[in-house]
């Protein structure tokens, strides 16, 4: 089975995006499963993770209730308020949702780098482990120590961290290094936890007229540091449209992965997200 893991849907509408700008006409519009059968069946995608947008429990409601409505979605990981210990029945009853995964905070939104490892957070964690439920790193690269402390502090947490950790491709192409940095933290994080990492979120991560080589030294090192077998694409979709619709970018990931077998490439495009996601499937 193909999988994206990694994209959204949403409706604005609803009113908790507060991050989306409201002039943006590529993101500030309702995106529902319609308007992304075309591409999934143009690229045999069988199926996807629909992953949380807006810091909100009733987000998370809105797309179990779409994954209740179509089977393409696999799975959902949501939002609970790692700031309130009580958001705990929040979990405990999403996790009796057969679609319910895990959960996602907004860290990249959060200004304070050491938000993870505040002192009254750390009940999230471990309801995490004792559900059973996936978490989802998000961030930036000035992250990358932090998360390192977290998830070795947590071994048996099932971590996935998203976007590759966003390293600053546009930086690196007006001629900083966004690289060295970025690459040695992840590959400790390869190392030291048992964490995946989605190949996913690069695209807006680069400068406009990015080309595959621009993005090339980046997916490169987390699909040797990490293995096939830990990395798992994701489109994030629609958020890509912002510098590449669905085709550019799953054709340059396929680019990047031409020269591994086909059972490497069946687990970068599909049986890692199946294995870390749905295990019981």
């Amino acid at each position: 089975m193909r999988i994206d893991a990694h994209q959204h849907y949403w409706q604005p509408a609803r009113g908790d995006y507060d991050w989306m700008p409201k002039d943006n006409a590529v993101l500030n519009r309702s995106y529902a499963p319609v308007d992304l059968a075309e591409a999934r069946a143009q690229h045999r995608i069988e199926g996807t993770i629909l992953v949380q947008a807006a810091a909100t429990v009733h987000e998370t409601e809105y797309m179990l209730g779409l994954a209740d409505a179509d089977a393409s979605i696999l799975g959902v990981v949501g939002w609970v308020d790692f700031e309130d210990p009580e958001h705990r029945a929040h979990l405990e009853r999403l996790a009796e949702h057969p679609k319910f995964l895990g959960v996602r905070p907004m860290i990249q939104d959060i200004p304070d780098v050491d938000w993870m490892l505040r002192e009254d957070l750390q009940w999230a964690y471990q309801a995490l482990i004792e559900l059973d439920l996936t978490f989802d790193a998000l961030g930036f690269p000035q992250y990358l120590a932090n998360f390192h402390t977290l998830i070795t502090r947590y071994p048996d947490l099932r971590v996935v961290y998203d976007h590759c950790m966003k390293p600053q491709i546009r930086d690196q192409m007006a001629g900083k290094d966004a690289f060295t940095d970025w690459a040695a933290g992840m590959t400790r994080l390869a190392e030291d936890t048992s964490g995946c990492v989605k190949l996913s979120g690069l695209v807006t991560e680069a400068a406009d007229g990015w080309t595959e080589d621009d993005l090339r030294p980046f997916a490169m090192h987390v699909i040797e540091a990490f293995g096939p077998e830990r990395v798992m694409w994701g489109s994030d979709w629609p958020v890509c449209r912002l510098q590449a619709e669905y085709d550019r970018w799953i054709g340059a990931a396929e680019a990047f992965t031409e020269e591994l077998s086909e059972a490497e490439k069946a687990m970068i495009f599909g049986g890692t997200a199946a294995r870390f996601y749905l295990p019981e499937d």
